[in-house]
Formats: structure tokens, sequence, C-alpha cells
């Protein structure tokens, strides 16, 4: 994004955690930027944190779940009106635990094809163009 936007830029992560071919999503709670939509979990980086760092505290501080994550998988660059978001998607696996709303958020779990009947922020929609790529070209192998 060079030169694109003096906008804050914010390193955000999202971790993919999958359970017998369905993907966990979360609905963003009240009072929060998006409120209402649904987002794939994760959060803010913190200054000095490393990307899986952040990603592996957001997901259990939210879900009270421990995560590994493993493999960044793409990261996608959005410009809201005022900052820009970087957002890195990491393959994660589970170590611990089963998800809860711990900050009062709906969760669930949802096969990639299903996807389209949520309402995401766009960056998460590219996620989701993604996932759907990958589960299509899983078909043609």
């Amino acid at each position: 994004m060079k030169g694109r936007s003096k906008k804050p830029c914010l390193q955000v992560t999202a971790g993919l955690i999958w359970k017998q071919g369905r993907v966990l999503i979360a609905k963003r709670p009240k009072g929060k930027h998006l409120e209402g939509f649904w987002e794939f979990p994760g959060g803010k980086r913190e200054e000095g944190e490393n990307l899986k760092d952040c990603l592996e505290r957001e997901i259990e501080e939210e879900l009270g779940v421990k995560v590994k994550a493993v493999e960044e998988l793409l990261t996608v660059e959005h410009e809201y009106e005022n900052k820009v978001v970087s957002l890195h998607v990491f393959h994660c696996t589970r170590l611990e635990g089963e998800p809860k709303g711990l900050q009062a958020q709906e969760i669930r779990w949802v096969e990639p094809a299903g996807l389209g009947k949520f309402t995401f922020p766009p960056p998460d929609e590219k996620v989701i163009e993604f996932l759907l790529y990958e589960e299509a070209f899983k078909r043609v192998r």
C-alpha cells in the first residue's frame, strides 16, 4: 500500500479453525467496529508481538480455546474511511478446549459453501473467496 494513505495501519490476525469440515466464525459484539458482522476469530496485534502469538492470544481471550497458528495462508489489505487494515490469515490447529463466546459473541461452525449466508467485513470476504477456491481446487485434483 505504498503511498496510498496516511491513515493508521492496523495489523490484524484471523484464524481458520476447523472441525469436521466446518470452519469457526464469530459475530462481532455490540459496541465494536462493524458490530453484527461475522468474522474469522482473531484480533489486533499488540506492540512488539509477532502475528502467531497475537492470534493465539486473541483466540484464547475471545473463545477460551488454545490453538496453534500453524501457517499463514494469505494477507488481505483493506482501506476503511479512517484506517487501513492488514489482515493476516492463519491455518490453526486446536490444542485444547471447546470454543465459547467469552465476550457474549455468537459463534458457529459453518461449511465453506455456507459462508455466503452471513455478512462479513470486506477483508473477510476475500478470505471466503480464497476458501471457496481452495475447496473447488481440491475437488478437481
